[in-house]
Parts: structure tokens; sequence; C-alpha cells
């Protein structure tokens, strides 16, 4: 008996301190929400398993028009913060936020980034000017700041000093991260820069535009065919074909979360193609450097 005694006792302190042999390891990540996927990669290499990532708009929706739903809502009200990044579905969501979780930490992770505007103003084949500004003048800004590498690096930036105000415990594994992150940021930046270095000046047809930080960062021009949601019209469509084929594009991109319709018209009428890019895709870093090699094949 004395020896059954023993054994219960040993299986009672195994029971109870295995868990606790792992650390950190077991403990629950701190709760986050993001608005986009590209942001959860960025929180997840500068958090790694001390955070607990949710999304709210997820792969395949559109962050112009997403709404979300009563138990995403109801998720974020036990979050200890929301990274924000200016994406137009956000303004509706900050206003619940507020309504019901006062406390959260809202971290504006575009703080510093300097924003593009479209302009509306049209040349003599109807198709819409963008350009970069100091001042809105009433414009909405172009929110897809994670299209250039150089301002995610800013994000980045703004992401690890949020950790490390929610747990400054652990701020040299953040800031460790950190520099992990910026650096791939950079040999990233570098390969697509040499890369689409022989075709500086060449125009990318999208069908959102989505991509003009990408276009303006390596020297390319984004030809939008739709600009703020609207679908072009039979004339503004006749407009982009002759211009396409002045331009002697044989490609239009397209993304998945809009219609192909007006760009498979396009391509149909000059001969060209259309080839799927995803400014939206998880991992990041893969994913710019295929949007490149896309790009690439469509302006030779």
């Amino acid at each position: 008996m004395k020896k059954i005694g023993t054994v219960v006792v040993l299986l009672f302190v195994l029971i109870v301190w295995l868990p606790l042999a792992g650390g950190q390891a077991v403990q629950p990540g701190i709760p986050l929400f993001v608005s986009i996927v590209p942001q959860a990669f960025f929180l997840e290499r500068l958090g790694g398993n001390r955070v607990d990532v949710t999304v709210l708009i997820g792969e395949g929706q559109s962050p112009h028009s997403y709404e979300p739903t009563p138990k995403q809502m109801a998720k974020l009200a036990a979050a200890r913060a929301f990274f924000s990044i200016g994406v137009p579905a956000e303004k509706g969501v900050m206003r619940k936020i507020r309504q019901i979780h006062r406390n959260l930490l809202i971290v504006e992770t575009h703080r510093g980034v300097p924003f593009r505007y479209l302009d509306e103003r049209h040349d003599d084949h109807g198709q819409g000017h963008e350009k970069r500004s100091a001042v809105q003048g009433g414009k909405e800004p172009d929110p897809h700041i994670w299209m250039d590498p150089k301002l995610v690096k800013i994000q980045a930036r703004n992401i690890q000093m949020a950790l490390q105000q929610l747990d400054p415990l652990h701020r040299q594994e953040y800031e460790a991260n950190l520099k992990a992150f910026l650096a791939d940021l950079d040999r990233v930046d570098a390969r697509i820069a040499r890369s689409l270095a022989p075709f500086r000046g060449g125009r990318m047809y999208v069908y959102h535009p989505a991509f003009g930080y990408f276009a303006e960062a390596y020297g390319l021009k984004q030809i939008p065919i739709e600009v703020e949601g609207k679908q072009p019209s039979a004339r503004q469509l006749a407009d982009l074909i002759d211009r396409a084929k002045r331009d002697k594009v044989k490609v239009m991109f397209v993304q998945p979360q809009f219609s192909r319709k007006g760009a498979e018209i396009i391509a149909k009428a000059i001969g060209g193609v259309v080839v799927p890019i995803n400014p939206l895709a998880p991992d990041y870093l893969e994913n710019m450097e295929k949007i490149a090699i896309e790009v690439e094949k469509g302006l030779r």
C-alpha cells in the first residue's frame, strides 16, 4: 500500500508540473485583431507565438465593402488590441468597437505612412490619373499601403511599439523579430527592384487600383479599369481598349476580390490575356515576389 501511495503522489506531481515545464510555450498568445490577411503575417512575424491573431476581413473578401459578423464583434470584445491599416471597411467597425470595447487599444499601423490619393480628373481617353499628395483635399486616400515593402517597414515599427506596450517583458524579443523582418523586407524589395528595373515606365493594366504603391515603388504606371468601385461604361471601355492597343499591352491583371468582366472584355479586344494577382494573399513576402514575376512576364 505504501508503494501504491508513493506512485499516486508521483503521478500527481507529474500531472501538475509537466504542463508548467514548457513555460511560456503553453500559454495562450495575446488576443489581437487585424483588418486584413497581410497584417496577420506582419503580427505573426513580429510577435511569434506570443500573439493570437484574428483577421476581420478574410481572404477573398473586399476591404472596401466588408461588414463584420456578430460573432466577430463578440470575439473582438475579448481582444487586447485592434491593428487598423486604413481600409474603408474599418470606418463602420471603429464605431462599433468604441461602443462595445472602450478600453481596447487601437493601433494605427498606417501612422507615418505617406498616402497616395486618386485624382478623378480625366484625360481625353477617359482614364483617371493618380498622384501622391501631402494633403487629402477631399479625396479618399489609396488604402493599399502594404503593396510597397518600404511602407510595410513603417507599419512594422508601429506594430512592434504596440507589442512592447502590451507585453513589455518581451521587449527584446520583439526588437529582434523586427530586425529580422526588416531585413527580409529589404531583401525582397531589392530582388523585385532588380527584376523590374528593365521595365521602368511600363504600364500595369489592373481591374481594381490596388497596385499604385507597388507601381510607384518600382517605376511603373498603374492603369485602373475600375475606380472607386465603379464598373467602366461602354465609352470608357472603348477608350481603355484604344489606349491598351497604343501601349501594346497584352495582360490585364485582376484580383480575386473583384469582377473579371471588364478586364476580360479588354483582353479579348486586344488579343491579350487576364492574369490573376492577389494583394491579400497570406504569405506577404512570397506573394510580393509572385506578383513581381507575373508583372515582369506581363511587361515583356
